[in-house]
């Protein structure tokens, strides 16, 4: 099942491209100037996208999504508290960044035309793919975790929650640091110590490396 990984963006968000057996994909969290690099990864591995998958709303992680989303007919899975972000990116993020959101996207942003709402732990499968969806809400309010189950592994997007070493802010918008504190809590009981972690910047991990070495987590065991 191959999974790959494109940073995008002036972030360096990290997309990804998760294919089934059958040549159909799923795009996770197409961020900023994602479009390109995930249309020649799917022309040229003759991949079939299906669905569209955001672990929060905010613009690096969502800013090529409807652009994606509609080009292909598919859907964005997001969740209801993130959203208003898909038109109003502003409102995820500090004032100062307004500016900066404009020059980039001159236009503004816009709602994909098919938008599924991800509210609840449950499972969601598409193209033979089996996700777990906990919501990990502290970064956005919006926040959640897609846990990729196969015969062997647990594989882990975890969007801007739990990074190699670090976790994410919580200063913006919808940010609350004792949430996020909960969350990974949660992700700590929920996740075994061998699931890949594949967070929304920066390198992989293994959720036991995070356990123990991760000063924002170690103290949750």
């Amino acid at each position: 099942m191959p999974i790959l990984q494109i940073p995008v963006g002036p972030l360096q968000a990290n997309c990804y491209v998760v294919a089934d057996d059958q040549g159909r994909c799923l795009i996770i969290d197409p961020g900023m100037d994602a479009s390109e690099p995930v249309g020649a990864v799917v022309a040229d591995r003759g991949l079939v996208p299906v669905a569209v998958l955001a672990t929060h709303g905010h613009i690096d992680h969502i800013g090529d999504a409807q652009e994606i989303a509609d080009g292909y007919g598919i859907p964005l899975h997001i969740h209801s508290a993130d959203r208003h972000l898909l038109s109003d990116p502003a409102a995820g993020l500090l004032p100062e960044m307004g500016d900066w959101i404009g020059a980039y996207y001159p236009e503004g942003l816009h709602e994909p035309e098919r938008v599924e709402l991800l509210d609840e732990w449950g499972t969601l499968v598409i193209a033979g793919l089996s996700f777990r969806v906990i919501p990990t809400p502290g970064h956005t309010e919006g926040s959640v975790t897609f846990v990729l189950k196969t015969p062997d592994d647990s594989i882990v997007f975890t969007g801007d929650t739990l990074f190699a070493g670090s976790v994410g802010r919580t200063d913006m918008p919808g940010g609350d640091w004792d949430t996020l504190e909960s969350s990974l809590k949660v992700l700590v009981g929920e996740l075994p110590d061998d699931a890949l972690i594949l967070p929304g910047h920066g390198p992989t991990s293994i959720m036991g490396d995070e356990k123990r070495a991760n000063p924002y987590v170690r103290g949750l065991v």
